[in-house]
């Protein structure tokens, strides 16, 4: 069976080629961070590479050299940014794992204990909230070193 291919039209190409709108929060050469429109906690945001990849199984290697740096720093300024007891790192790969962009890409998500996330993909967060949510990731990453 052959894999799949990437396909050129998924949401997160046409946000990296500035067809579709994204909270940002960092924007490198060769990533692109913002706001998990369908957050599963306070501060669930997203890293992407530019370079095209449907997931963790068909990315070039190299692609990681740059990608995992990112996942870190936005990791670290999510923590601070939400007082969050820890970060949860996921990344799925093909529908039958939860994949449901085909773009390959990182979920950072603040967890808090006492607290269960919310389902994956379920409720869309307001813009406004998501909006200030990145301007305070965005604050945080100011301290990171």
């Amino acid at each position: 069976m052959s894999a799949p291919q990437y396909e050129a039209d998924n949401i997160f190409a046409k946000i990296l080629r500035g067809e579709i709108p994204c909270h940002a929060i960092y924007e490198d050469e060769h990533t692109l961070s913002f706001m998990d429109i369908m957050p599963q906690s306070e501060g669930h945001c997203l890293v992407i590479p530019k370079v095209p990849s449907r997931n963790l199984l068909d990315a070039d290697p190299t692609t990681f050299m740059w990608l995992m740096p990112t996942v870190q720093k936005i990791a670290r300024a999510a923590k601070r940014a939400f007082h969050a007891h820890g970060v949860q790192i996921v990344q799925f790969n093909e529908a039958p794992a939860g994949q449901t962009v085909f773009h390959l890409h990182f979920h950072v998500i603040p967890v808090y204990e006492g607290t269960e996330l919310k389902l994956h993909a379920r409720e869309a967060q307001d813009g406004g909230h998501l909006a200030h949510n990145a301007e305070l990731i965005r604050e945080a990453l100011k301290f990171n070193s």
